[in-house]
């Protein structure tokens, strides 16, 4: 485990990235016996640093929930980290690139929460029990830790990809929100266009065979720590199609069928 005083140290650098739009280089790099563990508390550091700041927790999301995402990671489980209220931006709107600084892509559903989910314990009925609405989401990723070290070109670990509040920078709701007994949400899919052109395909089932067993899961991972979902959160269910790179000037729009659409432009 890393020291205290070197985790506030990380949570503070990922904290004036943020803020800069400068990433950092990987923290794995400078500190190569970081493990998943430090990389959860330097989240936890940075988040006390935001709430210092007036901000907000809106919810979790929830990330490496597909198989092959969890293989090039080389874990076994996905991982998670909180919403705050900045990162929330309205349907339809233009949307300053300049806030982030490798903005990318994903197509999920949100759950968003008509009572408390505590762990352990939890199951996907629990879930769909506890879920006043589902509607269609779009998160925009960044990389406030480099995805990509600038000399060596290597990947970031695990590690640091869940310090850097699991790569979370924006999202959008939209669409047809729906109860979550009204449709097999399995069946959910969507198709990512960018600037008219369809860059991704994907369909719900594609996170962890149902969307609602990531919420499940989440629920009971945070529960050690003395956490649970609350009345009200929005949850992040998890990416049903590859991270897409967008910059200013580009037009997003994700088609979810019956349940309508979300789009934003990148300004």
């Amino acid at each position: 485990m890393l020291a205290p005083d070197t985790i506030s140290q990380l949570a503070r650098e990922l904290y004036d990235a943020r803020k800069s739009r400068t990433p950092v280089r990987h923290f794995s790099r400078r500190y190569p016996e970081m493990d998943v563990a430090d990389g959860y508390a330097v989240q936890r550091a940075w988040v006390q640093l935001e709430l210092a700041d007036g901000r907000s927790i809106k919810g979790r999301k929830i990330g490496l929930t597909s198989r092959a995402m969890q293989l090039a990671s080389q874990i076994n489980e996905p991982d998670f980290a909180p919403l705050m209220d900045d990162m929330f931006f309205e349907q339809g709107s233009d949307i300053a690139a300049s806030r982030f600084i490798a903005p990318r892509i994903e197509v999920e559903l949100a759950f968003v929460l008509g009572k408390p989910l505590k762990g352990p314990g939890v199951t996907l009925f629990d879930v769909l029990s506890a879920t006043e609405y589902v509607t269609p989401a779009i998160e925009i990723i960044d990389a406030r830790i480099e995805q990509f070290d600038r000399d060596t070109q290597a990947m970031r670990k695990v590690c640091d990809t869940i310090s850097d509040f699991a790569a979370n920078a924006g999202i959008v709701l939209g669409g047809r929100p729906v109860r979550p007994n009204e449709i097999d949400l399995r069946w959910v899919g969507a198709l990512l266009y960018k600037n008219g052109v369809i860059e991704e395909t994907g369909l719900a089932a594609g996170v962890l065979n149902h969307p609602a067993n990531g919420v499940a899961w989440l629920a009971n991972k945070i529960a050690p720590y003395g956490e649970q979902l609350n009345a009200g959160d929005v949850v992040l269910a998890g990416s049903f199609t590859r991270p897409t790179p967008a910059r200013a000037g580009d037009n997003i729009h994700v088609d979810y069928g019956l349940l309508g659409s979300v789009a934003f432009r990148l300004i």
